[in-house]
Order: C-alpha cells, then sequence, then structure tokens
C-alpha cells in the first residue's frame, strides 16, 4: 500500500527525518481539522521524565491511535524550564524513540501553555524566542495560553503571538479561563466570552483548531475526599460555540486524577484533545530506582519545591537508571495509555484520519 499519509509530513520535518525515516510526525492543523467531527479525543502526553515515551508510543501502535506529545514553557523552554528539555532536545527524543519503536502512527509534536501572564514586554519577548524554538525544532503545534490577562489583553496578546503559526500554516490552540490546582476555586469560562473572544481573534485573521477552557477540571494530582467537578453542560455549549467560529473543539486540562467514566464522556461533550501530564510524572517516579527517589523527595523537602521541579536538578541520574527500572517504567506507562485511549475513544483513530485524508495507513 502507497505511504501516503508519510507523504503529508511537512518538508521541514521531512528535512530532519530524512527522507528514509518511517516517522509520520504530521502538522496539528491538518490532524485535528479532519478529525474535528469525530466523537474522540487525541491523547496529549506532557512526557517530563523520558522513560514513559516507549510504553505510550507501543500503546498508540497497539491501539492504532493518534497522540501528542508535549511540554509546556516551564516545564521545556529555551533553557530547558524544570524537565532540563529544550524544543530540540524533545524533538529528538520523541523521533528517536519513534525511529527505535518502529512507531507507524500519525503523531503530533505540541508546544503546550506558551504561556504569556501579564502585559509586560520581556515577558512577550521571551514566549516569541520559545515559539519561535519550537518551530524551528520541529513542533507542529502550538497552544498560546494568555488566559491569565483581561479579555481584551487575551485577544492582543494571542493575535500578536500567534502569527509565525499561522503563516506556517500549523496547529493552534488559544485558551480563555485559566485551569487552576486542584484545591483552588475555578472561574468558569463562559459562553458570551467564548463567543467574542473567537470572533475577535477571526476579525484579526487568526482562526486556531482548538480551545482550552475552564469548565471545573484542575491540574495535578486530586487528594483523597477531593471532588473532581467538571460541567459537562457548559463544555458543550462552548463546544457548539466553537464549531460556528470553524474551530474542530475544546482542549481538557486536568485530566490526571479524573474518573475514566467522566474522560470517555468529554467526547460526546465537544473535546477533541485531552491533556495528561501529572499521571506520566507519577508512572515514571513508581519506577525509578529508591534511592534515586529518596534524594528527589529530600532536595524537594529542603528547597520546599514540588518534587517536579527536581526532574532537572537529577536529570542525569533520571536519563541514565538500569534497564530493569526503565522497562518497568515503559511498562506502566504502555498499560496506563492502553487505558487512556481506549476511555478517550481514540482506538482506530490513525487509520480513521488515514481514511478521511484519502490515504492509506501510515507503515507499510
Amino acid at each position: 500500500m502507497t505511504n501516503r499519509l508519510l507523504e503529508r509530513v511537512p518538508d521541514t520535518i521531512r528535512k530532519k527525518l530524512g527522507t528514509q525515516s518511517g516517522v509520520c510526525l504530521l502538522n496539528g492543523r491538518e490532524v485535528f481539522a479532519a478529525l474535528a467531527g469525530e466523537e474522540q479525543i487525541i491523547m496529549a502526553c506532557n512526557a517530563r521524565i523520558k522513560h514513559v515515551i516507549p510504553g505510550i508510543l507501543r500503546a498508540a501502535e497497539e491501539l492504532d491511535a493518534v497522540v501528542a506529545f508535549e511540554l509546556t514553557r516551564t516545564e521545556g523552554g529555551v533553557d530547558g524550564g524544570y524537565t532540563g528539555q529544550t524544543p530540540e532536545l524533545y524533538f529528538a527524543t520523541v523521533t528517536e524513540y519513534a525511529e527505535q519503536c518502529g512507531f507507524t502512527k500519525p503523531f503530533l509534536i505540541h508546544g503546550d501553555h506558551i504561556t504569556v501572564k501579564t502585559t509586560d514586554v520581556a515577558e512577550f519577548a521571551e514566549s516569541e524566542r520559545l515559539l519561535t524554538a519550537q518551530i524551528a525544532a520541529g513542533f507542529t503545534s502550538f497552544a498560546i495560553d494568555a488566559s491569565f490577562n483581561s479579555l481584551a489583553a487575551n485577544i492582543d496578546i494571542v493575535s500578536r503571538l500567534a502569527r509565525p503559526v499561522c503563516e506556517a500554516g500549523f496547529g493552534l490552540e488559544v485558551e480563555l479561563g485559566e485551569v487552576r490546582p486542584v484545591g483552588s476555586e475555578s472561574n468558569l469560562t463562559t459562553v458570551e466570552e467564548a463567543r467574542e473572544f473567537l470572533a475577535a481573534l477571526a476579525a484579526r485573521g487568526v482562526r486556531p483548531q482548538l480551545l482550552a477552557i475552564d469548565n471545573g477540571s484542575k491540574t495535578g494530582n486530586y487528594l483523597d475526599g477531593q471532588m473532581v467537578s467538571i460541567d459537562l453542560e457548559r463544555t458543550r455549549a462552548i463546544y457548539d460555540v466553537a464549531v460556528a467560529a470553524g474551530l474542530a473543539g475544546l482542549v481538557q486540562h486536568g485530566i490526571t486524577g479524573t474518573p475514566l467514566r467522566i474522560v470517555g464522556k468529554l467526547a460526546e461533550y465537544g473535546v477533541r484533545k485531552g491533556n495528561i501530564g501529572t499521571l506520566w510524572q507519577n508512572v515514571a517516579h513508581a519506577g525509578l530506582p529508591l534511592d534515586l527517589m529518596d534524594a528527589m523527595r529530600h532536595w524537594a523537602r529542603e528547597n520546599r519545591q514540588d518534587i517536579k521541579y527536581a526532574t532537572r536538578v537529577f536529570k542525569a541520574e533520571i536519563d541514565a537508571i538500569p534497564e530493569e527500572n526503565a522497562r518497568q517504567i515503559q511498562e506502566m506507562a504502555y498499560r496506563e495509555a492502553k487505558e487512556f485511549i481506549t476511555a478517550f475513544r481514540s482506538v482506530g483513530s490513525a487509520g480513521k484520519l488515514g481514511r478521511l485524508l484519502g490515504s492509506g495507513q501510515c507503515g507499510s
């Protein structure tokens, strides 16, 4: 069968991968647009620790699923963020694992939460540098997040920062409503805000494929007794507005700790991309050598920091763990990824994407 999906790999990516590569890294704009009408969710994985990646790839290969790999600005900025992974390193890590694993399914590399929290010129410039670095590295989809600002400032920041993404024709996600950590109160995005936001962006020539909202979900780990409260009807109403504005659908943050029965229903309410970050960190931590985890916990206590910030400090030790530990992490990641891909109703999404794009399966 002619491998037509590989022909859709952007030229800039093909130059990086080489003409003989079977890695099928696609443009987010094309993928989100093609799958817009499908009640399924693309699993987007913030792989803060690299050892989870082969397990995720194995699950996606077996279940014929489209997946995405992403890092936020704080996780993997120009300086490597708190994971020590620059855009260039993250691209190389994901694509090298894809090559090693013989991964044949289409996937994305996404710049998650390219955040601009204020109207400060220096902060805008920093996010602009990150976006430039991600485009140069080979990312194919980007999330610009100015949701911390007023609606007017959010519109202005996104419309200016998104220009190179729009000009390059890559995937674009925007955000309206800051998703807050577990234990804090939500500030739910309204239908009226979504309508005004998307109309104003369109008037400035910015037409994203995805909209991230605050629908009551939280980031981080839920503790015993804490409630998961997602407003599904609000989600559906905003989805209707998004579709009317030409978007593919919504993005769900804060999935770690959300029951799979709720996760599965999100596809019915317009969610087309689901971000999972803390879960993969938990999986990796469960398989790291005990002495290394003890050292990381000690560092976190001594520095009064969340343990995620120990990732960069101990990156060399984490990368060099014994093969037995790496295999254990990969196996756990494989099991978790299978559960989420199934819950996301994304089984068979790779083959479906091929058919929708009028091509055969990615791979021979």
